[in-house]
């Protein structure tokens, strides 16, 4: 008997016909001998809503309303969703419990709508499964020490899957979506993009952090360090998906293993802040202290003694680093801020770069053949990210696709 630990994203339980069909597949590795554990989303588009509703009753006042109380709110989708499908796998002769994060001891930091996975108490869920239950669990949402209710970012339920897996040192984790597993770009864009059957742990954190949107970068990393396999599949039906393991040899024999787009960039410029030691490193403590990521840093020194520090984040942390930003430029004693929101980021990734030259030449060749201009570029030991403008974002995505043949087996 081994166990599995499954996840239902969004759109795999938005409708009560969906419900159904993801209890069976629950009801397929329970037959199978395994115990079985399941991690659910909100239905649907419950999650936009409520953050919708909340800006409704924030109306126009600046700033945002308490990240304490948007957890509190936010968290509810999830505890819907997970007494529907106890009460479907009842309904189709299978015991099962359901349970919040917090009743799980899934303990948190207190940094709300961000919060990390610090531990998890799995005498409960152990103690059910024993039982012979199906146990089904709350994605994106845990407790801290206090009790106070925390989300864990966009894309949390697949931390949540893959933190009760590393507790339970479960056999896989399956993640059921509404794709068939990862693609070598986004098939919505590019049409010839292919279905990866097989991808490291390495390659899925950087592809996530660049756009991917299938897997949260946490949850793959939280893989990756407790050797979790992760099985990312469509959930309306049984074919195979993607295996997201630990790097093997074949790998390295792939140069590109896929590419991806950021669209959702902003990229800060603070211009004319002085040119001292340790001004640079005040600014980005305050950023980091209020958990913002930030990435593509450049700093150039001007003649008059002040300097321009340009670097890129999501859309999304715009509003809260507005706020950091003119604190710390009044401390620092000068510099304004301009936000630049016409951006994007098109990247290739793959292990077999590390053996390979030439990747960045055939990437900047295929951008120059379609007149995309590079504003920026930067690399890791297994990525090349380039940012362009907004415009050009999906033709850049194609062409790269194209250049390293990504759409042939």
């Amino acid at each position: 008997m081994g166990i599995v630990v499954q996840k239902f994203g969004g759109t795999s339980v938005a409708t009560p016909e969906r419900i159904h069909k993801a209890a069976e597949k629950v009801i397929a590795q329970k037959k199978a001998g395994n115990k079985v554990v399941v991690v659910v989303s909100a239905m649907g588009h419950t999650t936009d809503e409520l953050v919708d509703l909340a800006k409704k009753v924030w109306g126009d006042r600046p700033g945002q309303p308490p990240k304490r109380e948007m957890d509190q709110l936010l968290a509810t989708g999830e505890q819907v969703t997970i007494a529907l499908i106890a009460m479907a796998l009842a309904a189709q002769g299978h015991e099962a419990i359901s349970f919040t994060g917090g009743q799980i001891g899934m303990i948190t930091d207190t940094n709300f709508t961000k919060a990390r996975v610090k531990e998890v108490d799995q005498e409960r869920i152990v103690t059910e499964l024993n039982k012979g239950k199906i146990v089904i669990v709350a994605g994106f949402q845990g407790v801290t020490e206090e009790g106070d209710i925390t989300t864990l970012g966009r894309g949390g339920s697949n931390a949540t899957l893959v933190a009760i897996g590393a507790v339970l040192k479960a056999d896989v984790c399956e993640n059921f979506t509404d794709v068939d597993g990862i693609f070598t770009a986004d098939p919505r864009i590019v049409t010839d993009a292919r279905l990866i059957k097989e991808i490291s742990y390495d390659e899925m954190m950087e592809l996530s952090s660049v756009g991917a949107s299938v897997l949260q970068t946490r949850a793959v990393e939280f893989a990756k360090k407790y050797n979790v396999p992760i099985h990312v599949r469509h959930s309306q039906t049984d074919k195979p998906g993607t295996m997201i393991t630990a790097e093997t040899k074949a790998m390295e024999h792939i140069v590109v293993s896929g590419c991806a787009l950021k669209k959702d960039l902003t990229r800060v410029t603070l211009k004319k802040v002085p040119d001292q030691p340790g001004v640079v490193a005040q600014i980005f403590s305050t950023v980091g202290e209020a958990n913002i990521v930030v990435d593509d840093i450049i700093q150039n020194t001007m003649e008059d003694g002040t300097a321009n520090v340009s670097f890129t984040v999501e859309h999304g942390d715009v509003a809260d680093l507005k706020v950091v930003v003119d604190r710390k430029l009044k401390e620092i004693g000068g510099g304004e801020a301009i936000y630049d929101t016409n951006l994007a980021k098109v990247s290739v990734v793959g292990v077999g770069m590390k053996q390979s030259t030439g990747v960045a030449a055939r990437m900047f060749g295929a951008l120059a053949r379609e007149k995309v201009n590079i504003q920026n570029i930067s690399t890791s030991e297994i990525r090349i990210s380039c940012i362009i403008a907004k415009s050009d974002a999906e033709k850049a995505l194609k062409a790269v696709h194209a250049a390293f043949d990504l759409g042939k087996a």
